[in-house]
């Protein structure tokens, strides 16, 4: 879900790569060099380069992978306590995701199962009242 100022950032950049503002950028086509390792504390920088040298991901993005994929096992698993596992196992993630980001609320993941849940709660609430 976008704030407004994203709306709008989103707006302005749609209109600019409509207009070709973006086609003949300078190193257009080439892979971006992070050599630039400045906006890095300094004392975190030789164990960054260890572990980028060691093709090893920071835990985050790990989580994030196994996120991606155990969503795409969900999706194509049938309606079962197999799926149910799956999705507890989802949710888990995410919420260690979530936990390990330790930022704004705005910018954490959502947990799969609500909309499920509260849509189950509620008819179950009208066939009560029927």
């Amino acid at each position: 879900m976008l704030t407004g100022f994203e709306k709008i950032v989103e707006e302005r950049i749609r209109k600019a790569q409509e207009k070709g503002v973006f086609d003949n950028l300078q190193g257009a086509g080439r892979p971006l060099d992070f050599a630039d390792d400045s906006h890095i504390p300094e004392d975190l920088r030789l164990s960054y380069k260890i572990l980028k040298n060691a093709d090893c991901l920071p835990p985050e993005i790990e989580i994030k992978k196994e996120i991606h994929n155990t969503e795409a096992l969900l999706a194509q698993m049938p309606e079962t306590a197999a799926r149910y596992a799956t999705l507890k196992k989802l949710n888990y993630l995410i919420m260690k995701l979530n936990m390990a980001r330790q930022g704004n609320i705005r910018f954490e993941m959502e947990q799969k199962y609500m909309p499920d849940l509260t849509e189950r709660l509620a008819s179950k609430k009208e066939r009560e009242r029927s």
